[in-house]
């Protein structure tokens, strides 16, 4: 509440080229270059193996032809040497099968390696995630991060499965190909080496089209993925206020984006296949024609052309398979492009090491001193200026103000979730920038508005703050938050299965669930953002007396409307504009008749009364 955070962290509208990224791509395989370079290995064997075999089966063909000719001329013995036939078809029966197991190797290989690179890219996307700040989730729709993280990633990840092996067999069988062509005929291989500069004009030219389409293909995913999230998510109130007409409507309109630029992506980068082809049918005709020609002047053999034919037909078949790869290229590397930036957010300011790092004292008191702080989240736009406040070890302070006040960033800067602009926060007379961040909340406990249950036991929902808690402090911690009454209730007790939306225990007992988690921590801070809001005026009652008792040695900040526990709070801090404009108790400040006097007036005397 009053965070008043801005929105960030879309998309940027314009993509970065699709070289700088497809390089960065492409890095990420350096770790697994030995296993790679033996794929080169296999993937080498294999093609040489294949692409020796036509020549072979050229050499049949005259063994053939030449034995039809002498049988046409009753040349004496003459007729098809079946034994040099024979001999010539098994090498190339054993070529083509040791060019199958070689490429066998190579895709299992190279299977394990891009998996092994995915792996690596999935956990230091999730090591990323934990570094960031709360600013950039505050201004990312989850759908759209989610997107990122998952749809964006699957992508890369069969993209570099289907492309790298076809690309790394297409270019080592051009290669190939190509020294055998000019083996045979360096005339014809002139010919049809002359569709490689027209090729690669064609490629370059539809695929600078397509990059742009597929990043806002992938763009587009991500919005519709946040639009049907928020949706979802709040799938009560969208029926509650009856606006589903107008969610189908966002729905349909986001679908639209995404129809148009998937299909414009699809459509361009698909133009690549029916051009290539058309020029290597025209390759084809050419070299048939010219061949002929020589084979009639004497220049060459039936076989030789056979042969050459054979070798056009690879040569253009690997340059047809790498146009129809660029769509899926394209459309990896914008995937990979999203989950870069991603990657290169920018992070939380690390934690103190080596001499500038301090520990807090053996004795936790829980004091909170706010020095000269100041904070915006944005420079242009001052929250908190120059706000001093204390404290007291074992006090209930209480943050009352309008929306927007600050209220909650208070706290939120107390849980280092914002790095402050100026001053300082200490606990325990310690610097909170000089902790790590796992020791400073690790003795702070919070309890917000929005509850939030994982899928799990109502047990493990409880000890989730404490992992090592026995049964027995579970229970107590239970019983004093006064979650132990209601879940007695329930058929399997402790063991009842809740999940993620919590959706089979009511709003109350959520919150006394995350009430009793936070007590189960144990820590020596106690924050309450609007902790009772859900939980009726019976059990709130109930729960001040269990915090009344569990506060001895804590110090609590507590943000609450709620009548009930601002009187009793042994310091209430108003704010206004980021300013504490007065701090006092419950009478003193009544009797002032200022700002919490307005306060009260407007939103507590009708519940007093």
């Amino acid at each position: 509440m009053g965070r008043g955070m801005p929105g960030m962290g879309m998309p940027p509208a314009k993509a970065k080229s699709f070289g700088p990224s497809a390089k960065r791509l492409v890095g990420r395989l350096r770790p697994e270059r030995f296993a790679f370079i033996v794929v080169i290995a296999l993937g080498v064997t294999s093609v040489a193996f294949n692409v020796a075999g036509p020549k072979l089966l050229g050499d049949a063909t005259d063994v053939i032809f030449q034995g039809v000719l002498q049988h046409l001329r009753h040349v004496p013995g003459g007729g098809i040497d079946f034994a040099a036939l024979g001999q010539k078809l098994s090498w190339v029966l054993g070529l083509y099968l040791a060019s199958s197991v070689f490429g066998w190797a190579q895709g299992r290989l190279l299977n394990r390696v891009v998996q092994k690179v995915v792996f690596g890219l999935r956990e230091e996307v999730e090591a990323k995630l934990h570094r960031l700040p709360l600013r950039y989730f505050d201004g990312q729709p989850r759908g759209e991060l989610l997107s990122r993280v998952t749809n964006d990633i699957d992508n890369i990840s069969s993209t570099l499965q289907q492309t790298l092996s076809q690309l790394m067999t297409s270019v080592l069988t051009v290669l190939g190909v190509i020294v055998m062509m000019l083996t045979i005929s360096p005339l014809l291989a002139v010919i049809a080496l002359a569709v490689i500069p027209i090729s690669v004009l064609v490629t370059g030219q539809i695929g600078k089209r397509s990059q742009k389409l597929f990043i806002a293909q992938w763009k587009h995913t991500g919005t519709l993925n946040a639009h049907i999230e928020e949706s979802f998510t709040g799938h009560q109130l969208v029926k509650v206020f009856g606006r589903q007409r107008e969610s189908e409507e966002e729905f349909r309109r986001r679908n639209d984006e995404l129809f148009e630029a998937a299909r414009g992506a699809q459509f361009v980068s698909g133009l690549i296949m029916p051009a290539m082809m058309f020029l290597s049918n025209l390759s084809y005709v050419v070299v048939a024609v010219v061949g002929g020609l020589r084979i009639t002047s004497g220049a060459m053999t039936l076989g030789e052309v056979q042969a050459f034919i054979q070798y056009s037909r690879q040569f253009t078949q690997p340059l047809t398979q790498i146009a129809s790869m660029a769509n899926l290229m394209q459309s990896g590397v914008a995937s990979a492009e999203r989950v870069f930036e991603l990657l290169d957010a920018e992070e939380q300011e690390p934690d103190a090491t080596g001499s500038n790092a301090a520990s807090l004292p053996a004795e936790r008191r829980g004091r909170v001193e706010f020095t000269d702080v100041s904070f915006a989240y944005r420079p242009e736009q001052p929250l908190i200026e120059h706000l001093s406040l204390v404290a007291e070890p074992g006090q209930t302070v209480a943050i009352v103000g309008p929306t927007g006040a600050g209220k909650t960033t208070l706290v939120n800067l107390i849980m280092r979730f914002y790095e402050l602009d100026a001053g300082r926060i200490t606990l325990d007379g310690v610097d909170i920038t000089h902790l790590r961040r796992q020791d400073l909340r690790g003795q702070i406990g919070m309890v917000l508005q929005d509850t939030w249950l994982f899928g799990g036991t109502i047990r493990d929902n409880i000890a989730y703050g404490k992992p090592d808690a026995t049964e027995d402090q579970i229970v107590a911690a239970a019983k004093a938050t006064f979650v132990d009454r209601f879940v007695r209730t329930l058929p399997d007790g402790y063991d009842t299965v809740i999940d993620e939306e919590g959706t089979n225990v009511s709003a109350g007992e959520k919150q006394l669930l995350t009430i009793a988690r936070a007590f189960l921590a144990s820590p020596s801070l106690l924050i309450l953002d609007e902790a009772t809001s859900s939980v009726d005026t019976r059990t709130e009652a109930l729960v001040q007396k269990a915090m009344a008792a569990l506060r001895s040695s804590r110090t609590s900040f507590v943000i609450a409307h709620r009548l009930s526990t601002i009187r009793d709070a042994d310091l209430i801090l108003v704010m206004e504009s980021g300013q504490i404009v007065e701090q006092g108790t419950h009478d003193e400040l009544l009797e002032a008749k200022g700002a919490y006097y307005r306060l009260y007036s407007a939103q507590f005397a009708a519940a007093a009364s």
